[in-house]
């Protein structure tokens, strides 16, 4: 007896499987926006900064300053950026889970 084949559930985790990866761009491409937002106005800022350095000391500072401000603003992005991917990882985990149960 052959028994009859169910292609539903297959093509729904493909189906969700594509889902999750379109999100998972788009995310991406809004966070990549946002970044590349961020880091303009942070250089924006910083030029206005420098006009006002005065002395070999103000510029010591302000570089000081200015890259301290800089890694936490990069390092917050990367974290942005792997939270998009830890959500993807694992929405597309449970759904390759459902699909792989042993009987």
């Amino acid at each position: 007896m052959i028994d009859k084949v169910d292609f539903q559930k297959p093509f729904e985790a493909v189906q969700s499987l594509m889902n999750i990866q379109v999100a998972a761009i788009t995310k991406s491409v809004e966070q990549q926006k946002k970044t590349g937002e961020e880091l303009a106005a942070f250089f924006k800022t910083e030029v206005e900064k420098a006009r006002e350095l005065k002395s070999p000391e103000d510029v010591i500072s302000f570089n000081v300053e200015a890259n301290k401000t800089l890694f936490e603003l990069l390092k917050a992005q990367g974290e942005a950026f792997t939270a998009i991917a830890n959500e993807a990882r694992e929405a597309a985990t449970a759904e390759f889970s459902k699909i792989t149960v042993v009987k």
